[in-house]
């Protein structure tokens, strides 16, 4: 039998010159072939290990740090409506509350924009290597790679102008900034990761499926509601959970136009912060150890609204996938 494997290795090599060097090389470590499938899935395990070590390294650095805080304020930090690092009183409510509205809000105002999208690229209402369904597939392409500062003065040069004059007609404290104008911002920032990976879930939905509905007469809209939007409900859904991630953890474009302000909002159209912009304002001047060690707190506290989200994502993405 070794025999046989020897002259096996042999035709190999002089059919393929290639593979004579791999098979000395073989030969001189005693490397047989098992071990290199062995040594690849070690590797593949120990890269997967690295990514958990250096989650968990990261939130036991966070929440290391963090503890002066919890300690001195216990529960009053995270429901204490009063941000005052004058008197040291530190209470993240208006920065969770603020978050939360802006990235749901902004949310709110994607899902429709990405589904229209998705549906117009994905093949149903124009050609798929037309020119101008590569013109606007590269055009969102586009919109992901711009950095958020960029976003960030759109949003003060044209947003803000805006949403003040339409405050000024409808008798609202004519901030400009403030959520909804950071909201907005937020919902362009956020369309290109949604509408992207909603086009390709449905382009991936079987034209035998789509032809049987139009066979039974179901109109386009028919074919939509009940055929498309029921295969891709999973795919569609981790998009919008992708682009809420991608909310929930933007800085700098929110910073610029969200007002900056740590009182509890009123209502959407008040200025407010976030978790993210109030590290990004303030951790530089952070002088004193319980303001820093705040801060790390709210950062902690960001860290685990994201890992929630996450999570309640993936049940409900393997309950839609269960039930499509």
């Amino acid at each position: 039998m070794e025999n046989n494997k020897q002259q096996n290795n042999k035709t190999i090599c002089h059919t393929n010159p290639d593979w004579s060097w791999f098979a000395r090389v073989k030969a001189a470590f005693g490397i047989n072939d098992i071990m290199p499938d062995f040594i690849f899935k070690k590797i593949v395990l120990i890269c997967g290990l690295f990514i958990l070590v250096m989650t968990v390294m990261i939130l036991i650095s966070l929440i290391a740090n963090s503890i002066p805080s919890f300690k001195t304020f216990g529960i009053k930090f995270f429901i204490g409506k009063v941000w005052d690092p004058v008197f040291e009183q530190y209470g993240t409510l208006p920065f969770i509350v603020g978050t939360l509205l802006t990235s749901f809000l902004a949310l709110t105002i994607t899902i429709p924009f990405s589904l229209a999208i998705s549906l117009y690229l994905g093949g149903e209402f124009i050609k798929e290597k037309s020119f101008f369904a590569g013109f606007l597939k590269n055009s969102i392409d586009l919109l992901s790679g711009i950095p958020s500062v960029v976003y960030g003065f759109f949003g003060l040069f044209l947003i803000v102008p805006i949403v003040r004059y339409i405050q000024i007609k409808t008798g609202i404290e004519p901030y400009g900034v403030g959520i909804f104008t950071a909201s907005i911002v937020l919902s362009i920032m956020i369309i290109p990761f949604s509408a992207s990976l909603g086009r390709e879930v449905i382009e991936m939905v079987p034209a035998e499926i789509k032809e049987a509905g139009y066979s039974l007469g179901a109109t386009r809209f028919e074919v939509i509601r009940h055929i498309i939007l029921p295969y891709c409900k999973s795919g569609i859904t981790a998009g919008i959970l992708l682009a809420l991630g991608r909310a929930i953890g933007e800085t700098m474009a929110v910073t610029m136009v969200i007002g900056n302000s740590n009182m509890m909002p009123k209502n959407i159209f008040s200025p407010a912060n976030t978790m993210a912009s109030i590290i990004a304002n303030e951790f530089a001047e952070a002088i004193k150890d319980l303001h820093f060690s705040s801060l790390i707190g709210i950062g902690v506290v960001l860290f685990i609204v994201t890992t929630v989200i996450s999570i309640a994502g993936k049940i409900i993405i393997r309950k839609f996938a269960i039930h499509s």
